[in-house]
């Protein structure tokens, strides 16, 4: 029986290879690089961020995704520039995804924000545990063959160069970006005959910072859209900030999941978010929900300190 589940479990994930490459992220408007090459530099501050995602808890072989990234803004001139690097471990099933990319932003001050675009480049490496995958009880079967050379029968691992495009504009009143991944559509090769194509992803992302007549609050609705236009994933935010610190609120995706976010400045720099997902498919029965951790410091090495408080265009 465990046999067939592990089968299952690789049949699933390989469709939902050709469907949909890039994992989903609860807190997309805390980490806008995960996605968006122009958001590099965003804020005037150097900030090094990470995020570790445990989806569908109590599922054996669940997605687990872990985001890394640090960019600085610089100027050159009378120029503003953005430029950064990020890195994601992703691993689902018996597949594992690997990316290191350079990002760069050119940033033009328009209105009370800046307009940027951005680029994205560096290499994504994908693996598949072929030595543990059992095609035997297959065999009998007039549709499966237990020596089908597409399917790995050992660890393999590819990597191909990637490439993506983005444009976001950030101001004290609101934020918004698009951007597209896989440009180059990288082909992974696994051996002498298996092999995926990775598919481009486009993104959409944008919020408002609601402004109440007490001053210590804002309302922060938002929304993110991921799709390679076979599949959609769809969010809908609503946060409540009080007094530049705490956030909280819910996110509904579509379909999926509903979420409980927060996240608070425990000190001057420092941001930690959490979030919380419950299904809202059959997937209720088997998980126990997907968990979420997100840590974030912004400093400023190149300018005496003013005040002991951190601020972000994103957070007034």
């Amino acid at each position: 029986m465990k046999r067939y589940i592990v089968l299952l479990f690789f049949v699933v994930v390989a469709l939902a290879l050709k469907a949909q490459f890039d994992p989903m992220i609860g807190q997309y408007m805390l980490m806008p690089t995960a996605y968006n090459p122009a958001a590099a530099g965003d804020g005037n501050l150097m900030k090094v961020s990470g995020l570790h995602r445990m989806q569908f808890t109590g599922i054996r072989n669940a997605p687990m995704t872990t985001y890394f990234s640090f960019y600085s803004p610089f100027r050159i001139l009378k120029t503003n520039h953005g430029a950064g690097i990020r890195f994601m471990n992703d691993r689902y099933g018996l597949f594992t995804n690997r990316t290191l990319h350079l990002q760069y932003a050119y940033r033009q001050k328009l209105g009370n924000g800046f307009l940027a675009a951005g680029v994205d480049m560096g290499f994504l490496s994908v693996g598949f545990k072929g030595d543990s995958v059992n095609l035997s009880q297959l065999s009998g079967s007039t549709y499966h063959k237990t020596d089908d050379q597409l399917i790995p029968t050992k660890e393999e691992t590819g990597m191909g160069f990637d490439l993506g495009v983005g444009v976001y504009y950030s101001s004290p009143r609101w934020w918004a970006g698009i951007s597209y991944s896989h440009l180059t559509k990288p082909k992974i090769l696994w051996g002498e005959y298996a092999s995926i194509r990775v598919k481009g992803t486009f993104y959409a992302a944008g919020g408002y910072n609601w402004q109440l007549r007490n001053k210590k609050w804002v309302i922060k609705p938002s929304a993110f859209v991921m799709t390679d236009f076979t599949s959609w994933s769809i969010a809908l935010t609503a946060l409540v900030q009080y007094k530049d610190k705490y956030r909280w609120g819910l996110t509904y995706h579509i379909a999926d999941d509903v979420a409980l976010l927060f996240s608070v400045d425990i000190i001057s720099g420092l941001t930690l978010g959490y979030t919380y997902e419950l299904p809202t498919s059959s997937l209720l029965k088997e998980s126990y929900g997907s968990h979420e951790v997100y840590l974030a410091y912004g400093f400023d090495i190149l300018k005496p300190k003013r005040n002991n408080k951190y601020k972000s265009i994103r957070y007034l």
